[in-house]
């Protein structure tokens, strides 16, 4: 069952000045974080991603990760979730990285696609949640 986001810290799941880290761990278990662009759908928070890239690997291999999300106007005040991706999909992918090209960069089509790429979500169920500030 997903653990709840603290209302106090809600508000950052939709401020577009907010970006996630993202902790995976590569094949030989150092960690991998990457600055991603998210949305929370229920209790689940997703990223996307291009299939093939390192974090996509990564999550496919090993489905434990960890998110950070900073206060824009406090950076001593965040939000970390640890959890288990729980879904990966390509069905809805495009829609979901235009949406938040929209959230991110007010475009209604996302405008970094390279030839060829193939977009996945990756649903994220929070298992442990932490806040400070």
């Amino acid at each position: 069952m997903a653990k709840e986001i603290p209302e106090a810290f809600k508000h950052l799941l939709a401020d577009n000045r907010v970006f996630a880290h993202l902790g995976t761990s590569m094949p030989d278990g150092s960690p991998q974080v990457n600055p991603v662009w998210f949305d929370a759908e229920g209790p689940y928070i997703r990223v996307n991603s291009a299939k093939g890239r390192q974090k996509d690997k990564n999550m496919r291999r090993f489905p434990k990760v960890a998110l950070e999300l900073l206060d824009p106007d406090n950076p001593y005040r965040y939000l970390q979730i640890r959890g288990k991706v729980v879904e990966i999909t390509e069905d809805g992918a495009d829609a979901h990285i235009n949406t938040l090209a929209k959230k991110y960069l007010g475009k209604d089509t996302y405008p970094f696609r390279q030839p060829g790429e193939v977009r996945v979500i990756y649903k994220i169920e929070p298992e442990r949640v932490s806040a400070w500030g």
